[in-house]
């Protein structure tokens, strides 16, 4: 199964040049931006604090960087329990960028400027979706308004699977058994991207008011990915008298040429980004981690039943496959190409 980490962006609010030409096309003045910016996060402050009053939630300020959010959550399910609904608010200060108005002296041209060293207020909604199960949506309050939605696709299935009266365990994000895996494979190779691209609009339009007073919608691109093959074993001691051998063999055999060809690439003299394994002991029990550049294949023992090779990358395009690619000068053709980040 896979988890998801999404990135909703505003194509007109995106970059700066597209931002300066909506303010125009607004007839408001490009000075007058840092106002505008403002009036639009009061909007979406004000909204974080009525939907919090509905659900008699109080938002909870993160002031330290290394405080644990999937903890806390953790702890309020257990008293919440699973049912649909919101689950908690947490607001945080953080980084982010923006634009800032600038008059070029020399063409004589105002427009607004790419500015990194902003810092926004961001509100991070956790919600159990009728559907997709434990999600967040990362709201900041600031112009250009990116949002980041995650959820994982094992609770996305054991919904599917609940519906279906399929029995299951399904703990710390891993099925240790299912009453039919042959169908519960069926309901995940049938899991659809334009659903998802349905929700994903309702998420927007719920925690972003502003989205209708101007007509606007989010376009959605896979930020970080992680697909888990899990081969679960009938008894523990199956698992146990072969993974210590294979487990210390990979890390003695595979070469980084075997991890290239693994993620389909072909490994170069002169390729410089990280690449390497990593074998590591701990306390839940053996992993081994081959890395090259932004992806990385793991293989570990989990509760001691199940073989674990999960498969992450922050970056999807890092990875090719055959598509239609669209040219500058308007020409298409089929061929291996990078995958898409706007791909949903």
């Amino acid at each position: 199964m896979i988890v998801f980490i999404i990135q909703g962006t505003l194509p007109s609010f995106c970059y700066a040049k597209g931002m300066t030409s909506f303010l125009y096309e607004k007839k408001i003045r490009i000075f007058d931006y840092p106002q505008f910016a403002q009036g639009l996060r009061d909007e979406l402050i004000a909204h974080a604090q009525k939907i919090a009053r509905e659900n008699n939630l109080k938002i909870e300020y993160i002031p330290k960087k290394n405080f644990r959010q999937e903890k806390r959550i953790a702890e309020i399910l257990k008293n919440r329990g699973n049912h649909p609904g919101l689950v908690h608010i947490f607001s945080v200060q953080e980084s982010c960028t923006s634009y800032k108005p600038w008059h070029d002296k020399n063409t004589h041209k105002t427009f607004l400027k790419y500015d990194p060293s902003e810092k926004c207020l961001r509100y991070y909604f956790y919600f159990i979706h009728e559907v997709l199960g434990l999600c967040y949506v990362r709201v900041p309050t600031w112009i250009p308004f990116r949002l980041q939605i995650y959820f994982n696709g094992h609770t996305w299935l054991a919904s599917q699977l609940q519906k279906q009266k399929i029995p299951y365990t399904l703990c710390d994000n891993a099925f240790l058994d299912i009453g039919d895996f042959q169908k519960a494979q069926e309901i995940a190779n049938g899991f659809s991207p334009e659903h998802l691209h349905t929700i994903l609009d309702e998420f927007s339009r719920q925690y972003c008011p502003f989205l209708k007073e101007f007509h606007l919608s989010y376009h959605w691109s896979v930020m970080q990915i992680e697909y888990a093959t899990d081969i679960v074993f009938r008894q523990q001691s199956y698992l146990q008298t072969m993974y210590d051998t294979l487990a210390r063999t990979a890390i003695h055999t595979v070469k980084p040429e075997n991890i290239a060809t693994f993620l389909g690439k072909k490994l170069h003299g002169n390729y410089q980004n990280d690449m390497g394994n990593r074998f590591n002991t701990r306390i839940e029990g053996t992993r081994i981690k081959h890395v090259m550049g932004p992806a990385s294949v793991k293989l570990y023992d989990k509760f001691g039943i199940m073989l674990r090779i999960e498969t992450t990358t922050y970056d999807v395009s890092f990875f090719e496959h055959y598509r239609k690619v669209e040219h500058r000068d308007g020409t298409r053709e089929t061929k291996v190409a990078h995958v898409k980040k706007r791909h949903l």
